[in-house]
């Protein structure tokens, strides 16, 4: 029985961030993707992580790191520091804005305590989406 099992996959799907003892609770940090985009990187009170896209979509600034870290009814929420709106740490949207979101990233924790932050939204751990793949019949991308 032979395996394809792609050991790189990590550098594709996975950033290392920093070491969690680096993280201080209530403080954010940026993190930079291999995409060039910019993710909020949070390590919560009760030391669980959590990843957002940094850029504010109201004030349109990369600022939501260095937000305030509280709770809303008992979610976590990071407070923009331009315009203090409230975003949901656990699904991205803004508390005081309808239909306003930001993206949600992926995190874990590496044995030795690396952080490690999804390079895309879609990346879960334990998911990867499928490739889109070519249609034959035209010059079309399905997904």
């Amino acid at each position: 029985m032979t395996l394809n099992f792609d050991l790189h996959r990590w550098t594709r799907d996975w950033t290392a961030a920093c070491h969690i003892s680096a993280l201080e609770p209530l403080r954010g940090v940026a993190v930079l993707l291999p995409d060039n985009a910019q993710v909020a990187l949070f390590r919560l009170a009760d030391d669980s992580l959590r990843a957002v896209g940094n850029i504010d979509p109201i004030g349109r600034a990369a600022v939501l790191s260095r937000g305030i870290v509280g709770d809303r009814a008992g979610f976590p929420v990071v407070q923009s520091p331009l315009k203090k709106q409230a975003f949901s740490l656990l699904d991205g949207r803004c508390l005081d804005a309808d239909g306003v979101r930001i993206p949600v990233y992926g995190t874990r924790i590496g044995l030795d305590g690396t952080v490690f932050v999804a390079n895309s939204p879609e990346i879960r751990f334990g998911y990867r989406p499928a490739p889109p793949t070519l249609d034959p019949d035209s010059a079309v991308v399905a997904s």
